[in-house]
C-alpha cells in the first residue's frame, strides 16, 4: 500500500469515528483485495464447504461490520475486525449446516460427501470453540490468535494492535499454539500465519 492510500485510509477512519458512513465505503472500497485475502484465508483454513464464497463472505463481513459503531484505529485494527467478523459467519453457516443435517434422530449411515462435510463443519466449530474458551482464560493470548492466525498479521502488527512488544507476542503466540494443540487433541490443525513455518 503506498503512502497516499495509508494517509487517505486514516483520514477515513477518523471520519468514521466521527459517524461518517460514506468513510466506511470508501475504506472498504480501498481494502476490498486486502478483505478478498482474508476471505480467502479463511474459506482456506477454515474449509467451511461451498455455502459461501470468497465474495459473499466478505459482502457478509461488510454488512456486519457496518452496523456497529466501532472505532478502529488504524488497518491493522480494521482488518482484525474484518478477519473475527468472516470468522464468526463462517461458524455461524457451520452450525446451520449441523443443525439442518440432523433431522428426526434416526441414526443412518451418511454418505462419504455428507460425512465429509459434516466433520468440516464440526472441525470449524471445534476450533472456534477452543479459541474462545482460550480467551476466556486469557484476553490477550486469544486476541494474539486473531490477529496471527485469522488476520495474519506480522508479530509487529500485532504488537501494535495490542499495545505490547513484538517478544511479548512471540511468547504468546507460542503459548496459544501450545494450548489449543492440546485442547483440540491434534499436534497439527494450521494454526499458521502467512510465512510462517509449520508448527
Amino acid at each position: 500500500m503506498d503512502a497516499s492510500s495509508s494517509v487517505e485510509i486514516t483520514t477515513l477512519l477518523a471520519a468514521h469515528r466521527e459517524g461518517d458512513r460514506a468513510a466506511y465505503d470508501r475504506l472498504v472500497s480501498l481494502l476490498y483485495d486486502e478483505l478478498r485475502r482474508l476471505a480467502r484465508r479463511e474459506r482456506r483454513r477454515l474449509r467451511p464447504g461451498d455455502t459461501l464464497n470468497t465474495t459473499s463472505l466478505v459482502h457478509e463481513a461488510y454488512a456486519k461490520l457496518s452496523g456497529g459503531a466501532a472505532a478502529w484505529e488504524d488497518t491493522a485494527h480494521f482488518l482484525a475486525a474484518s478477519a473475527k467478523a468472516m470468522r464468526h459467519i463462517l461458524v455461524d453457516a457451520a452450525r446451520a449446516r449441523l443443525s439442518a443435517k440432523r433431522g428426526s434422530g434416526n441414526v443412518v449411515a451418511l454418505p462419504p460427501d455428507v460425512a465429509g462435510e459434516r466433520r468440516q463443519a464440526e472441525e470449524v466449530i471445534a476450533v472456534n470453540d477452543a479459541i474462545a474458551k482460550l480467551t476466556q482464560l486469557d484476553e490477550r493470548l486469544g486476541s494474539v490468535v486473531e490477529c496471527r492466525f485469522f488476520a495474519g498479521m506480522t508479530e509487529e502488527e500485532t504488537a501494535r494492535v495490542l499495545g505490547v512488544t513484538s517478544r511479548t507476542v512471540r511468547r504468546d503466540w507460542f503459548r496459544a499454539r501450545g494450548w489449543l494443540r492440546r485442547e483440540l487433541g491434534r499436534t497439527e490443525f494450521g494454526l499458521e500465519p502467512t510465512g510462517s513455518r509449520p508448527l
